[in-house]
């Protein structure tokens, strides 16, 4: 891995573990909980935990370009190679309910790619880090997914909400559904080997999937959209419809289930 990677990367980390302490402070404590939206609330910590990380980041590199889900949106990030896409706290709603099943989602970006990935769960202290050429790390030791092959032995990582909306009946006959908090830290842990599958039928932001796209690659899994098409990042709308992340084993039984319950857009 270039110098430059490690560079990032050490910065990357130390974002994650700042804005860890502002998550971890404000877990068992009181704060005001907004809601942004239809189920989508925001607290204190997740705008905190933002301006932690964003300051780190744009002290090292004043160049790149910035998109966050807790930072306005501006048009002048399209025009640069290279974009940090930033989820401060996936997982608002475990988090409010204290169900550890968040974390802190960095990722770099070059040209579309995603070249670096850092996910932090500063509750259970997991820390899963990625970059181009360098492999996928647990905590610092070497990390990759799950051989599991046949979809009946799966264990597939399923959305809580999507689940009590009655998305996943279908698939619960045919694989082992365990319902897991925070679209990212589901992808963190098929990257690491303690899930075999996830996906959603539901539209993702890029800042909930972009840093778990590089660790699901560095593992050595595979991730697309719904429909199996290969995932590009800093798009004018950062929206993506559905995902599909692997083992890389899964990947085309589990993309052929899926064609009968979504069409192409």
């Amino acid at each position: 891995m270039s110098q430059v990677f490690r560079e990032e990367l050490a910065v990357a980390e130390a974002a994650a573990r700042a804005a860890g302490e502002i998550i971890r402070h404000f877990y068992e404590g009181a704060y005001e909980v907004r809601e942004k939206g239809h189920d989508n609330p925001v607290t204190e910590a997740d705008l905190q935990a933002n301006e932690r990380i964003r300051s780190i980041i744009q002290a090292a590199f004043p160049a790149d370009a910035w998109l966050s889900e807790e930072t306005a949106d501006s048009d002048e990030r399209l025009r640069r190679r290279r974009v940090w896409i930033i989820d401060p706290l996936d997982g608002t709603k475990e988090f409010i309910n204290h169900i550890p099943e968040l974390c802190v989602c960095i990722a770099l970006v070059e040209d579309g790619a995603p070249i670096l990935g850092v996910e932090f769960n500063p509750i259970r202290e997991e820390m899963f880090t990625a970059a181009s050429g360098s492999g996928l790390r647990l905590n610092g030791e070497p990390a990759r997914v799950s051989a599991v092959g046949e979809l009946a032995a799966a264990c597939v990582l399923a959305s809580r909400s999507e689940d009590k909306r009655g998305e996943w009946d279908p698939f619960r006959p045919l694989m082992r559904v365990v319902l897991t908090g925070s679209v990212a830290y589901k992808l963190a842990l098929v990257a690491a080997g303690r899930g075999d599958a996830t996906f959603s039928l539901t539209p993702k932001s890029e800042w909930d999937v972009c840093a778990g796209a590089a660790l699901i690659q560095a593992g050595g899994g595979t991730i697309t959209d719904i429909h199996g098409r290969p995932l590009r990042f800093n798009r004018p709308n950062p929206k993506l419809p559905g995902i599909i992340a692997t083992n890389g084993a899964l990947f085309e039984p589990l993309r052929e289930l899926l064609q009968s319950f979504t069409k192409d857009d």
